[in-house]
């Protein structure tokens, strides 16, 4: 297969899918070794930015994946949906932020940065796929772990999580979410605002969550 022709089969592939594709289905797809997708991978990609094309080639991990830009996300916004989507809540970011720093992370020690009961934030983050489980931790009780998911990366525009601005000296003091992770919060807002948007609104989201933290009193006990 002609270089050519590989870009469009790559091209025509990642398009198809709408998910990552992982490089050893596309070296068996394409009939080519590791280095020669990557390299074809990364010649369409060099192409796009340089045409400015509203379509960008993401490598993620393993696994490679069409999306749109940022900067046209309003418009497409328009074009696919009657409505704007509305943007992950505050709590819903401060959840994201300390799994994304710490992960994996238990419920209880995000409950325990942020002082209140988290459990109903984190199934919504479970349910659009930003965190998933990751195990358990090898306490009493084992509590469930999480991290961040694929399309917690590509929903904040990054290709991996070491591009994640530094945090530095991020500590919990007294339950209350430190200065640092307060700006962790406030980039990922920011990032946000330039890509896709979540679909619960802040007011949905507030309301839930003070609903199940009257219904079950305090924070769960454990801990990491």
């Amino acid at each position: 297969m002609e270089l050519k022709e590989m870009e469009a089969a790559l091209e025509g592939i990642l398009f198809a899918a709408g998910e990552p594709v992982g490089v050893e289905r596309l070296c068996l797809a394409l009939e080519a070794d590791r280095p020669t997708v990557e390299a074809v991978a990364q010649r369409l990609s060099d192409q796009y930015s340089y045409e400015r094309r509203g379509v960008r080639l993401l490598k993620l991990d393993n696994s490679f994946q069409l999306c749109s830009v940022p900067e046209y996300a309003g418009v497409i916004r328009k074009a696919m949906e009657s409505r704007r989507p509305a943007r992950l809540s505050q709590p819903a970011l401060e959840v994201l932020a300390i799994i994304a720093y710490y992960q994996p992370a238990t419920r209880a020690y995000v409950d325990q940065i942020r002082g209140v009961d988290s459990s109903y934030t984190i199934s919504l983050l479970l349910e659009r796929e930003l965190i998933e489980e990751s195990g358990r931790l090898a306490v009493p009780g084992r509590p469930i772990l999480y991290r961040t998911t694929k399309n917690f990366l590509r929903s904040f525009g990054l290709g991996r999580l070491d591009e994640l601005h530094e945090l530095p000296d991020a500590t919990a003091e007294d339950g209350q979410i430190t200065m640092e992770m307060q700006a962790a919060v406030e980039r990922l807002r920011r990032e946000q605002e330039e890509t896709a948007g979540d679909d619960y609104t802040d007011e949905e989201l507030e309301q839930a969550a003070r609903a199940l933290s009257e219904s079950e009193g305090a924070a769960p006990a454990g801990g990491v």
